[in-house]
């Protein structure tokens, strides 16, 4: 693996990363309203959720997607109606106090997983990531290493949000605006659901 080529993957793959949808949207909520302790290991799960997509694409993802559409359109649509429930949530805690910023953290993990696996999107971009950065069939070696490349990018940028946006000057400003915050993130939310069962 060349140079070059890793850092095509790790730059393509931070713009990815950082460019807002749902999983971002998630970390930063998160992370003003429950604090280090929950967005760490809810920030930790997307990124294990993430990089499973690349562990699909390396297995030869877009492949299956190609010869069975109805399966890729299945798991949109679920995806989106994921991402409804989500953003429903989201809404109705607009208008509750906060709980407590510790606790919670394993199903902050698993929860961070259960997001980054219902968006399909981030199948897509690894399939044609993959492909374009590294168009030569692969050995598992190979595969390995991309993949630990892919896990510790996304690991570094979903913790270091939830880090800077845990902070107490990020959460005070959050606290004197919870319920716009809260709602305007909800609506972005359920735009991104509605994005993913609309368009086939």
């Amino acid at each position: 693996m060349s140079v070059e080529q890793v850092i095509a993957l790790v730059s393509a793959l931070s713009l990815a990363i950082l460019t807002p949808g749902p999983a971002i949207i998630a970390t930063v909520q998160t992370a003003f309203a429950h604090g280090r302790a929950r967005a760490l290991p809810y920030a930790l799960g997307l990124a294990t959720g993430a990089s499973l997509w690349c562990l699909f694409a390396l297995a030869g993802l877009a492949v299956l997607f190609r010869l069975h559409p109805a399966l890729f359109t299945a798991l949109k649509i679920f995806g989106g109606f994921y991402l409804l429930w989500f953003a429903w949530a989201l809404w109705r805690a607009s208008t509750r106090p906060l709980p407590q910023a510790a606790g919670g953290a394993s199903r902050g993990y698993w929860g961070g997983i259960a997001l980054n696996l219902s968006n399909p999107k981030p199948a897509l971009f690894y399939a044609a990531l993959i492909l374009s950065v590294f168009p030569a069939p692969m050995g598992p070696a190979r595969q390995g290493l991309i993949y630990g490349l892919c896990l510790a990018t996304e690991l570094f940028w979903y913790a270091l949000v939830a880090v800077l946006m845990s902070t107490a000057i990020m959460r005070a400003r959050y606290f004197a605006a919870k319920f716009w915050i809260d709602r305007a993130a909800s609506i972005a939310m359920a735009l991104l659901g509605l994005l993913l069962i609309v368009n086939r």
